[in-house]
């Protein structure tokens, strides 16, 4: 009798979203404001016991917006203040952006509209003297990287190889948070049909004159109709840096900082299956950017690259000639666009493969991007959360009964599985992710809500539209290295106590 040893695919989880310091829903800011308006109360009773029930219901009433919260995590104040916002950009006028000679934009050019307005794109040299683009992010004093690579993929690769691959993207992240200076990284994947301007520019130079006519006519059908069922996809890295409180240098210094860094982020990248990676020059940031506000001027980008080299395109030309920012869309040249933000990942574990049929490209869009956010937090406070988020999953679970008991061990088991890699060297990197699909038509935009609800269904993710801030969740999804809490009025520690 004769036995065969089964094959065991490896599956990743045990991601946890912190718990939310207070009591209940209330987080930080409102505990505080309980347990101190209570106190306020009681010493006005002793005095008055109508004066003390007069303090107590405003405060009530200031303090149940705060318990009243979403699915993802959001209070009645920040969904207030969402909408006032919104309101307020409209009555300035700053959802319509217009460029060009016939605007009033300075010199008259097409530079990027709203978070991207302040920024310029710098270009140094790194260690082997290639040319690298820097996003300079004047408002907030940030420096971005950014990387393009080509996976490998993972069809026809042994399930061992694929582990081996993601356990080393663990550790290059994991160096990330040694990284001095390092506010955030995020990984874009975009996909587009291919506009089949690289295949012809292959095949049709390599036709010979003097072969035979059946062989010439194949080869221009294969050059026009393989474009229709193929797609291009792309893969960049981000990396932004910020300087110390109260640090000054200047930009030349950084670059030349970040030029040293390169030859190593690069060589890690590689080695955890990002394949052949390269940081992108300025002109090739100013044309992926040209190319998300404008899809329709992809093919005639590729075809400038393959006649002359490059397409000369700068940063104050890679703006959108118009955009109408609408409360569930974004308008800009050829394209509409809708973007996601993420509520949930998948509880559980999940396999390697868990978001390949969201990676890829869809039928009826012009272009698609994942964005998956990452912000890496230093070893010290790491163990501090780490060893908090125990102890609160043990309060938890000594305190409960029956069912949702269970659900406590469970979530115990989670926080001293992540304490113990979290001492034996692993990094602790908080994440999230943002979609974005453009459309031809904002009649297109209904087929393609349904298509990301299908494939994020399938992935087991959790996602709700940006509505009222499609503007700056699709720059946010651009390989410029914007960080959403790094562009927030609030500042991030007081948002988290909320």
């Amino acid at each position: 009798m004769s036995t065969q040893a089964a094959t065991v695919e490896p599956t990743y989880g045990n991601w946890r979203r912190p718990r939310r310091p207070g009591l209940g829903s209330l987080g930080l800011v409102g505990t505080v404001a309980v347990f101190g308006g209570l106190v306020i109360t009681l010493l006005i009773s002793l005095i008055s016991l109508v004066a003390a029930i007069v303090v107590l219901v405003p405060l009530l009433l200031l303090l149940l917006p705060l318990a009243v919260r979403t699915q993802d995590g959001r209070n009645a104040y920040q969904l207030v203040a969402l909408r006032v916002g919104w309101f307020q950009r409209k009555a300035k006028g700053s959802t319509i952006y217009v460029s060009g000679p016939l605007s009033q934009r300075p010199a008259g050019r097409f530079r990027p509209p709203g978070i991207l307005s302040r920024v310029t794109v710098e270009e140094g040299r790194d260690a082997y003297d290639r040319p690298f683009g820097v996003v300079h992010h004047r408002g907030r004093n940030l420096y971005s990287i950014v990387l393009s690579c080509e996976p490998d993929g993972g069809s026809l690769v042994d399930p061992d190889q694929v582990d081996t691959w993601v356990a080393s993207w663990g550790h290059w992240l994991a160096r990330l948070s040694n990284e001095r200076g390092l506010r955030g990284a995020s990984v874009i994947v975009e996909t587009a049909p291919d506009t089949g301007t690289r295949l012809a520019a292959e095949v049709l130079p390599r036709i010979r004159p003097d072969a035979p006519e059946a062989a010439k006519a194949v080869m221009r059908e294969v050059v026009d109709r393989y474009p229709t069922a193929a797609s291009e996809m792309n893969t960049y890295i981000c990396l932004t840096y910020g300087l110390a409180p109260g640090q000054k240098r200047e930009s030349e210094d950084v670059i030349n900082d970040l030029a040293i860094r390169l030859p190593g982020l690069l060589s890690g990248l590689m080695g955890a299956g990002g394949g052949p990676a390269l940081a992108l020059s300025a002109e090739q940031i100013s044309e992926v950017v040209r190319v998300a506000y404008d899809p329709a001027v992809a093919g005639d980008i590729l075809e400038a690259r393959a006649e002359h080299g490059g397409s000369g395109l700068t940063w104050e030309d890679a703006g959108p000639t118009a955009a109408v920012e609408k409360a569930r869309s974004y308008q800009h040249d050829s394209g509409v666009s809708r973007t996601w933000l993420l509520t949930l990942a998948p509880r559980g574990t999940v396999r390697s493969g868990v978001l390949r049929g969201l990676l890829q490209a869809s039928a009826g869009t012009r272009r698609k991007r994942v964005a998956l956010l990452y912000r890496p937090i230093d070893p010290a406070t790491s163990a501090r959360i780490v060893e908090a988020d125990r102890r609160a999953a043990q309060f938890m679970a000594s305190s409960q009964r029956g069912l949702v008991q269970a659900r406590s061990a469970t979530e115990v088991r989670a926080a001293e599985q992540t304490a113990v890699e979290e001492a034996t060297g692993a990094g602790l990197v908080e994440f999230s992710m943002m979609v974005t699909v453009t459309v031809d038509t904002e009649a297109d935009l209904d087929d393609a809500n349904a298509a990301v609800r299908n494939l994020t269904a399938s992935a087991r993710l959790l996602m709700r539209p940006a509505d009222r801030m499609q503007a700056a969740a699709f720059s946010c999804t651009l390989p410029v290295g914007i960080l959403p809490w790094e562009h927030t009025l609030v500042p991030r520690e007081l948002k988290e106590a909320l």
